[in-house]
């Protein structure tokens, strides 16, 4: 069955000192030839263990991923990184109430949108220390993944909320043209969590795509 691995720093485990850092430690805690899924910042780890450790994947899934968070030349389909650097300082003053503020935010155009605001929240209580936090938000500030999407070797299933208003849909359009063997799959009525907005229909995507002979 699935197991969650969490991200160092989550769930009592130690913080990593930066972002290759932990690939490395998570890649390491991996089974050879795994289905390895990430959402959000997540989705950004998991892309990076497939690319630079790829006898420990066989199939990736991306959910609500990008190769680069915020905007840069070149990749316009991101978040301003002045809008990130907000986040952040709301962090520091009060991370739960920022929380709230962002995941209700991120949910914003999703057919279930209070519904799924709830569930988020509820799993993200009690919320990890604020160092770790702001770790992750510089890691989604500073990392750009674009240069090892030539590497990716394994079959990727890209999840997509058509109403994601923290990532917008051309990101996952961009990522699905930049890796090499990528296809999307894009759910109408999410946005940001797709995989709570609709479990019956994104279920059944992740199961055709693992169990595809072609993938």
């Amino acid at each position: 069955g699935a197991q969650p691995l969490a991200l160092p720093g989550y769930g009592g485990s130690a913080p990593a000192e930066g972002f290759f850092p932990a690939v490395a430690r998570l890649a390491h805690a991996l089974p050879d030839g795994a289905v390895l899924g990430g959402w959000s910042l997540g989705a950004l780890v998991a892309l990076a263990i497939a690319a630079t450790a790829p006898t420990k994947v066989s199939r990736l899934i991306l959910v609500a991923g990008t190769a680069s968070f915020v905007r840069r030349p070149g990749w316009p389909a991101g978040l301003e990184p002045a809008v990130l650097r907000q986040f952040a300082d709301a962090v520091a003053t009060d991370p739960g109430a920022a929380v709230a503020r962002f995941v209700k935010g991120f949910n914003h155009g999703d057919r279930r949108d209070r519904r799924v605001t709830r569930a988020l929240l509820q799993t993200a209580d009690p919320l990890p220390p604020p160092e770790v936090l702001q770790q992750g938000l510089g890691w989604l500030e500073t990392v750009d993944l674009r240069p090892l999407l030539p590497q990716l070797t394994v079959p990727t299933l890209i999840c997509h909320g058509a109403h994601d208003p923290l990532m917008p849909l051309a990101a996952a359009e961009a990522l699905a043209a930049a890796v090499p063997d990528a296809r999307l799959a894009v759910f109408a009525d999410a946005a940001h969590a797709p995989f709570l907005s609709d479990p019956p229909a994104f279920c059944a995507r992740i199961r055709d795509f693992i169990d595809d002979p072609s993938a």
